[in-house]
C-alpha cells in the first residue's frame, strides 16, 4: 500500500516516526535528483557559451566557461579535452598537458588527446615524453602520417641538443646559436632551449636578441621573479631604464621583498626618474631643468655605459640648445665615445656651429650621414655649416672684441685684455679648450688689426688684412698669431697647442 503525503502525515505513534524518516529520505533523494538535473543543465549551458566564444576567437572567455563545465562534470573527458585545447591555443602548455593527461586517465585509447600531448611535449623540448606518446598512437594507428612525421624529427633533434651542450661547455657560443635556432623551430615552447640561446646571446654581446628570448622564457615560465629580474637587468644594460622599471615592478608584485629586485628597484627608480624628467623638459624646451635632471641621473649611475650614454646624450642636446656650447661639446664627446650615434653627432655639429668652429661642424654632420645617409637633419646641418663658414670668412674684428667702430686704441686694448683673460686656452680642458683656442686666435687677430692704423684702415674699407689670400699675406711676425704677445703685451702667456 502506497500512502499519500497527507496520509503519511496523519499516521501516529511509531508508525509516524518511521514514516517521517522515509519521507525525509524521499525528499533528500528528490532534491538530489533536482540538483543533478540543474547541474547537468548548467554544464550544458557553459559548454554552449564556451563554444560560442570559441567560434568568435574569444579564448579567455571560452576558457572561463569550460572551467565551469569541468567543475560541474570533472569526469567528462571531452570537456577536459576541449579545455586543454584552449590552454594550448593560449600557450599555457603546462595546464594543457595536465588536462590531456587527465583525459588519458579517463580514456587511455583517446588518440586525439595523446597526439595533442605528444605534440606539446615535442614543442616544449621534452623529446623522450613525446616519443612515448607517438609510439603508443602508432601501435593503434600505424599509418598515421602526422605522427610518423613528428616522430621522425625527434631523434635528430635530441642528437642536435647534445651537440649544442658540448659547444656551450667549450664556450663556442657563436656556433651554438644557429643550432639552437634550428631546435626552436621544432620546440618553440622550450624554456630550456630559449634560456640557453639567451645566455649565448649575452655572452656574444647581442643583448637585444637576448632580451627577446628572455621575454619568451618569462612568458612560458608564467610569472618568474628571477625572470623579471634578469630581464630588467638586461634592459638597463642597453639603456632602456623605463622598460627595466616596468619589469622590476612585476618582480616586486610577486615578491615585494625580493632580495635582488628590491635594492635594484630603489636605484633604478631614481635613475629612470632623472632621465624621464630630462626628456620631458627637453621636449618642453626647459633646458635648464633638462640639464639638472640628467645630472641627477648621472649622480645615481656612474658604472653602466648605456645609461651614462643616455644621460650624456640629453646633456649634449640641452646644453647645445641652451647655447652653452663649451659644456655641450664635452658631454657630446663623452656620449660619442660610448656609442657612435647620428643624432649626437648632429647635436655636436650644432654646438660647433654655435662656437663658430665650422670645420668641426662639417665633419660631425658628415659623420652622421656616414651612419645614416638618409638623415635629413644631418643634410640640413651640413649645408648650414658650409654656408655659415663661408659667411664667417670675413671676420668682424670689432664684434670679436665687443667695441664700437669708433673705439679708441685705449678702449681696444682694454677690451682685448678682458677677452684674452676670459678665453685663454690654459683655463680650459678637453673640447672646451678647442673652443677657447678658436676664440683666442680671433681675439689676437682683432687686436692686431684694430691697434695697427694701416690694417684698421684696410678693414674699415672692406678688406681683411689678415686674409691669407689677401695682399697682406697673414699675421705679422711670419704669420704667427701669438708672436706679438712677447713684444710689449701686458700678459706673458704660456700657451701649448695639442
Amino acid at each position: 500500500m502506497v500512502l499519500s503525503l497527507p496520509e503519511l502525515l496523519l499516521l501516529g505513534g511509531g508508525e509516524r516516526k518511521l514514516t517521517a524518516c522515509v519521507l525525509l529520505l524521499l525528499l533528500e533523494l528528490f532534491l538530489e535528483g533536482a540538483e543533478v538535473e540543474a547541474s547537468s543543465a548548467d554544464v550544458e549551458n557553459h559548454l554552449e557559451l564556451g563554444k560560442r566564444f570559441l567560434a568568435n576567437n574569444q579564448l579567455s572567455d571560452a576558457l572561463t566557461h569550460y572551467h565551469a563545465a569541468v567543475e560541474g562534470d570533472p569526469s567528462n573527458y571531452l570537456t577536459l579535452f576541449k579545455r586543454g585545447t584552449i590552454y594550448l591555443a593560449l600557450a599555457k602548455t603546462r595546464f594543457a598537458i595536465q588536462d590531456f593527461s587527465q583525459v588519458l586517465e579517463l580514456k587511455p585509447d583517446f588518440t586525439a588527446a595523446r597526439i595533442q600531448r605528444g605534440s606539446v611535449y615535442m614543442k616544449s623540448g621534452e623529446f623522450a615524453e613525446a616519443a612515448q606518446d607517438f609510439e603508443y598512437v602508432l601501435q593503434l594507428e600505424p599509418y598515421n602520417e602526422v605522427v610518423i612525421e613528428s616522430q621522425s624529427r625527434l631523434g635528430p633533434a635530441h642528437e642536435q641538443w647534445e651537440i649544442v651542450q658540448e659547444l656551450l661547455d667549450h664556450g663556442d657560443y657563436r656556433n651554438a646559436i644557429p643550432l639552437l635556432t634550428q631546435l626552436l623551430e621544432i620546440a618553440p615552447w622550450s624554456i630550456r632551449f630559449r634560456q640557453a640561446r639567451s645566455d649565448a646571446y649575452i655572452l656574444t654581446d647581442d643583448l637585444l636578441s637576448a632580451i627577446s628570448d628572455l621575454r619568451s622564457v618569462n612568458r612560458l615560465s608564467q610569472d618568474s621573479t628571477d625572470g623579471y629580474y634578469q630581464l630588467a637587468k638586461l634592459l638597463y644594460r642597453v639603456g632602456h631604464a623605463t622598460n627595466a622599471l616596468k619589469e622590476i615592478r612585476e618582480c616586486l608584485r610577486l615578491d615585494p621583498e625580493h632580495k635582488d629586485c628590491f635594492p635594484f628597484y630603489k636605484r633604478l627608480r631614481k635613475v629612470e626618474k632623472g632621465l624621464t624628467s630630462a626628456e620631458q623638459s627637453r621636449d618642453e624646451k626647459q633646458y635648464e631643468q633638462c640639464i639638472t635632471s640628467a645630472l641627477t641621473a648621472l649622480k645615481h649611475e656612474n658604472d653602466e655605459p648605456m645609461i651614462i650614454f643616455e644621460a650624456k646624450r640629453l646633456l649634449c642636446t640641452c646644453y647645445t640648445r641652451d647655447e652653452q656650447y663649451t659644456k655641450a661639446l664635452s658631454h657630446c664627446k663623452d656620449a660619442i665615445v660610448i656609442q657612435r650615434d647620428a643624432q649626437v653627432y648632429c647635436d655636436r655639429g650644432d654646438a660647433y656651429i654655435g662656437a663658430e668652429m665650422y670645420d668641426d661642424a662639417i665633419h660631425d654632420f658628415q659623420e652622421a650621414l656616414n651612419i645614416d645617409e638618409n638623415l635629413q637633419r644631418a643634410k640640413e646641418g651640413l649645408d648650414r655649416a658650409k654656408k655659415q663658414q663661408k659667411r664667417a670668412e670675413r671676420r668682424d674684428y670689432y664684434a670679436i672684441l665687443g667695441v664700437k667702430r669708433d673705439a679708441s686704441k685705449q678702449e681696444i686694448h682694454k677690451a682685448y685684455r678682458k677677452a684674452a683673460q676670459k678665453w685663454h686656452p690654459d683655463n680650459f680642458q678637453g673640447d672646451e679648450k678647442k673652443v677657447a683656442e678658436k676664440k683666442f686666435i680671433d681675439i689676437a687677430a682683432a687686436k692686431e688689426v684694430l691697434t695697427d692704423p694701416e690694417k684698421r684702415r684696410q678693414f674699415d674699407n672692406g678688406q681683411d688684412p689678415l686674409d691669407p689670400e689677401g695682399q697682406q699675406g697673414g699675421f705679422q711676425h711670419g704669420g704667427q698669431p701669438f708672436a706679438h704677445f712677447h713684444h710689449g703685451s701686458p700678459f706673458q702667456f704660456k700657451f701649448h697647442f695639442n
